[in-house]
């Protein structure tokens, strides 16, 4: 079985609480009560506020509760950081300190409400934050950063106390930043770089500084946000609020669990409206990564396949590396939307071009042989036996005149030429050098992406340190891997955000007629035979095979008349699940004695293995089609999800499916389709005819509604097999297999 039923989707989020149909009032929409149109049929949100953090970033004042100055004090040199920070952005600073009358020559509060001035922010330096943050209310403090641990991310104990800093939190109408958090929001960010920024977000402090490191390397960043254990805000409101901010030009991530699943597709989904790129690690593709994440900052990473999936439905590019996180984030930043989506291989050596191009397309770029023509005007600059179809061979750039500049600017006026990959294997002056400055001139003149792998393990070269590094246009890779995986999200990046259309804007919000009869067959806790599953699809127009549910020999023979020979017979009962292991399918029968043998058999295998039996089933027999299964579960972090895959017997050990979470439309399930490795057979082979994709499609649609309407009632839903007939002739669920929660 596909689905899982392993959990419920809950959230103690006051923006994307999930609301069972009928069974609670409507959520908070990020702090105001939730109208009927902010909700899909299913009570989920389908609109999140965007969060003002701007004075979280940048309050014009703030205190530090538990500032010291005293030598060999932990706090000590968390205020020393915070004073010099708040002297840089220009921020009024008030330390807060029950028994000492100034720290580092300012004067001290001894209670918050003390304070001289309604403040901003609120450091929180003490080891229980709770007491502190109905003082902070009263104050009317905006925005408070817990450093404390020893919560969520201890076990049960701790995660007990995070749920009463998050209630206490909710009632004071301060937003909190932590616990388990860090100093990182208040690092010192470069002024002197233009160009659009990378605003970065960590759930683990560290996990960042390679991404804010880069600003040793030109590249600009903006802001800074360690969310540490989340217990207020989370990854998705940094996501909202970097989206809207006109100097971010990608959103760089890494996650170690996603606290509300609907929350962070909605804020996805604001960055894909945006096209705003967000570039994230996401931790928890094995179980050892999953065991340490929890250790960590005490959340659910999810299971993978579907946060995967939800990822790429929102255009979240996804990587490894924290190598990889920076790389395709400075492109993305860096880059201008694309021209053409054709790449082009430069290079001063026919065998490392051969090699950059046989990586890059292995990698699903396209590499366009260059038109006769281009190779003519090339072959002005590049000897006759030099090969310039693309890679261009140029048997080692000209130094001593302008061919070098020439050669690439032919290259990028070509109209399908979009991106330029020179790699540089090692240096090799002046020839290196003089390749780095008239690549970098080439760029400033196009709005077209030229990219460098400069393959020298030193790294302390002229070239690359001083002319490749201090160009805000080339963008410099130290391997191929990384730049062709980042030139590949650019390409995709861009594809998506052009046609993206948000589900969530055509989301259902009313329960269809089908759901009233749906929900009359739900058996709660119990799983339904196969009759009563088929008459579920029934009442969301899933085509079943014809079909009698009989419970006599007799029965079986006039209700195979009915149907029509051949029939397959099959028992059910509400606790199979298996029924060809069991042995009671049979199929083929052709005669009124073999119907009655094969009653009489299913009924003595029930007998045998004490199956309980609401009748047999005398169905019509289906073929000629394209097994294939669809399905629905309930994940615990996204609510329903929809399956679908190579169905039959196998199913199990194929396991070729893809998955999607509600909402989302006829785009995205052609795209499950196209993910399967046994699409081949939807296409027709071995003189096979097309099958009904459409068809397909469409039921793929109506389980996806019936996910939506019942999910919370619904455990799991296979349809297995669902036999997809030749072209337009349909699609017919021959067995299925429900649970209710």
């Amino acid at each position: 079985m596909l689905g899982s039923t392993h959990g419920t989707l809950t959230t103690d989020s006051r923006r994307a609480r999930v609301v069972a149909c009928g069974e609670q009032p409507a959520p908070a929409v990020h702090g105001r009560p939730a109208e009927p149109d902010d909700l899909d049929v299913s009570g989920r949100p389908l609109y999140c506020e965007v969060p003002d953090l701007d004075r979280l970033f940048r309050p014009e004042s703030l205190a530090v509760i538990g500032a010291s100055d005293a030598e060999g004090r932990p706090n000590t040199g968390i205020t020393r950081r915070l004073v010099d920070w708040a002297r840089r952005v220009g921020a009024r600073l008030h330390p807060v300190h029950p028994s000492r009358p100034s720290v580092f020559g300012l004067p001290c509060s001894r209670t918050v409400a003390d304070l001289p001035e309604q403040v901003d922010l609120a450091v929180l330096l003490v080891a229980d934050p709770l007491p502190v943050i109905e003082e902070l209310a009263q104050a009317k403090v905006k925005f408070a950063v817990v450093f404390a641990s020893g919560f969520a991310e201890t076990g049960d104990e701790g995660a007990a106390a995070q749920a009463r800093l998050t209630a206490a939190v909710e009632r004071s109408g301060l937003r909190l930043l932590g616990p388990n958090t860090n100093l990182n929001a208040f690092e010192r960010f470069r002024d002197d770089l233009d160009g659009p920024a990378i605003a970065l977000i960590t759930q683990s402090g560290h996990q960042g500084r390679p991404v804010f490191a880069l600003q040793e390397l030109g590249v600009r960043l903006s802001h800074w946000a360690p969310t540490g254990n989340e217990a207020d805000l989370e990854t998705a409101d940094f996501l909202s609020y970097f989206a809207e901010r006109p100097e971010v030009g990608v959103i760089a991530a890494y996650v170690e669990g996603i606290k509300d699943g609907r929350a962070f597709l909605l804020a996805a989904d604001r960055c894909a409206r945006r096209k705003v790129p967000v570039v994230a690690v996401k931790v928890g593709r094995t179980e050892a990564g999953a065991r340490t994440a929890a250790s960590h900052t005490g959340k659910l990473t999810g299971a993978d396949a579907v946060v995967d999936a939800a990822l790429r439905q929102y255009g979240v590019i996804r990587v490894d590396g924290l190598d990889e996180l920076q790389d395709t984030a400075t492109l993305l930043a860096r880059a201008r939307p694309p021209r053409a989506d054709g790449v082009v291989v430069y290079s001063i050596s026919g065998g490392t071009g051969a090699h950059v191009a046989d990586l890059a397309a292995g990698a699903g770029l396209r590499l366009p042989v260059l038109s006769e023509a281009k190779q003519a005007e090339l072959h002005q600059w590049i000897p006759e036996y030099l090969s310039v179809a693309n890679p261009v061979d140029n048997g080692g750039h000209p130094v001593g005149d302008e061919r070098g500049p020439r050669i690439i600017r032919a290259i990028l006026d070509d109209p399908s030429v979009g991106v330029l990959i020179c790699p540089v294997t090692g240096p090799f002056p002046p020839l290196s050098d003089k390749l780095a400055q008239d690549l970098v001139d080439a760029a400033e003149r196009t709005d077209k992406l030229v990219c460098v792998v400069w393959g020298s393990p030193v790294g302390t070269e002229r070239a690359y340190r001083e002319v490749l590094l201090g160009s805000s246009r080339v963008v410099t890779f130290r391997t191929v891997a990384n730049c062709v995986s980042a030139v590949r999200a650019y390409l995709d990046h861009h594809r998506f955000v052009d046609g993206y259309r948000s589900p969530f804007d055509e989301a259902p919000r009313t329960p269809s007629p089908s759901s009233r009869k749906a929900r009359a067959l739900l058996r709660p806790g119990q799983q339904l035979s196969e009759h009563a599953a088929k008459q579920l699809l029934r009442a969301y127009g899933i085509r079943v095979p014809r079909e009698q549910l009989v419970t006599s020999a007799a029965a079986a023979v006039r209700a195979a008349g009915l149907v029509g020979y051949p029939v397959v017979m099959k028992a059910s009962g509400a606790r199979i699940a298996h029924k060809t292991e069991l042995g009671l399918v049979k199929i083929g029968l052709t005669s009124a004695s073999q119907v009655r043998d094969a009653y009489r058999e299913l009924t003595d295998i029930a007998r045998y293995e004490d199956i309980a039996l609401d009748g047999v089933l005398v169905c019509q027999m289906v073929e000629r089609g394209v097994e294939m299964v669809v399905g629905a579960s309930h994940d615990p972090l996204f609510g329903p999800t929809v399956t679908v895959g190579l169905g039959g017997v196998l199913v199990e050990v194929l396991r070729d499916t893809a998955v999607r979470v509600p909402p989302f439309g006829e785009e995205q399930v052609r795209g499950m389709c196209a993910e399967l490795r046994g699409r081949a057979l939807l296409d027709g082979v071995r003189g096979r005819p097309p099958a009904d994709l459409d068809a397909l499609v469409e039921v793929v649609l109506r389980v996806q509604r019936m996910a939506l309407e019942l999910g919370d009632e619904l455990a799991e839903l296979d349809v297995n097999p669902l036999m997809v007939l030749p072209r337009g002739q349909g699609a017919v669920a021959l067995d299925a297999l429900v649970v209710c929660r």
